[in-house]
């Protein structure tokens, strides 16, 4: 296994600790190839219900199946309904009744178009908003969406067309009011960020569900990333290519934000392996600390329901998905 070899340390029986059932639970999955109906996987699903992240964002739950706010479900950021359904489906939680409460109250976010606002429609002009915008959000919204087996629903068609329909095929991306802040500065025409998103949840999709149009769509997101270098999307004063320094520090949970780490990660479930990843392949390997583990570099905890290990400190995360890329990245 040639990934192992580039290795200081394996460690992989660390991130098999029962202590974090969610990243055993991955690993047995993602790293040891575990079949789902696999005992130790059944028994890492069903801890991931009583660990203490789930216990404490379900406890926040309001019995409408939002939380926070009723009529927003972005604000206030990282603890309104669209940031817990997401980080549950990193978490890797199961589909329970609570979570089916608060998906069905997050489709009535969804407009006719099958683009999410962050606000409740109070009209039916709202309703039919024809607004473009904040693939981040829709991204996000379809990722968590499969994880809890919505796929086949026709809400969740409906999203799939209108990402589809609004995607800009000729310089790759989507349209944003927020992107970029300034236009000089940045090579990618439409959001970088944001299309890292969109392209996450469509590598979770199974392949026999993606359609001719979304291979395509996923082809030419895949190749803006790897033109673009991962994390070296911005342009200095002379032309040149400038990093996102950013980019280069790992953490978790991301939300609408993103890292190498992420996109290789996104890259690699989708099969690819091209020279133009090695650049960031190496930088993940320089990270790698004497007892083969990665550190946890940016964090939102004291914002969330609960907190997530602990800032400049050995992360499980963070060394999950660097052992789960560089391993799918080497094909071993």
């Amino acid at each position: 296994m040639a990934w192992l070899r580039e290795l200081k340390v394996d460690p992989t029986v660390w991130l098999l600790e029962p202590s974090n059932p969610s990243v055993r639970y991955w690993t047995l999955l993602d790293v040891l190839d575990r079949k789902p109906n696999d005992p130790d996987m059944v028994k890492a699903q069903k801890s991931i219900m009583a660990s203490e992240p789930v216990k404490a964002i379900l406890a926040a739950q309001e019995p409408g199946g939002h939380w926070c706010k009723a009529d927003d479900m972005y604000l206030p950021k990282y603890r309104a309904t669209t940031h817990q359904l997401l980080i549950l489906a990193e978490l890797g939680a199961s589909r329970t009744p609570a979570i089916e409460r608060a998906v069905e109250h997050l489709y009535r976010f969804q407009r006719l178009s099958g683009h999410f606002l962050i606000v409740l429609p109070k009209t039916e002009q709202g309703r039919a908003s024809v607004v473009k915008d904040g693939c981040c959000i829709d991204g996000n919204v379809l990722h968590y969406l499969i994880h809890f087996g919505y796929l086949d629903d026709p809400r969740t068609e409906k999203l799939l067309d209108f990402i589809l329909g609004y995607h800009d095929a000729e310089n790759a991306g989507w349209k944003c009011r927020s992107y970029p802040l300034n236009r000089d500065a940045v090579f990618p025409v439409n959001c970088y960020m944001g299309a890292t998103k969109v392209l996450k949840a469509l590598s979770t999709m199974p392949e026999k569900s993606r359609t001719p149009e979304i291979r395509a769509l996923i082809d030419r997101e895949v190749e803006n990333i790897l033109e673009n270098g991962i994390y070296r999307y911005l342009r200095n004063p002379d032309g040149s290519r400038k990093d996102k320094a950013g980019w280069k520090k790992f953490g978790f949970p991301l939300f609408y934000q993103s890292d190498v780490l992420e996109v290789l990660d996104t890259l690699t479930r989708l099969g690819v392996r091209d020279e133009r990843m090695q650049d960031s392949i190496d930088l993940v390997l320089r990270a790698q600390g004497t007892d083969g583990r990665w550190l946890l570099s940016n964090t939102f905890n004291g914002k969330m329901w609960a907190d997530i290990e602990e800032k400049g400190r050995p992360s499980k995360w963070v060394t999950l998905r660097a052992v789960r890329a560089l391993r799918r990245f080497r094909g071993g």
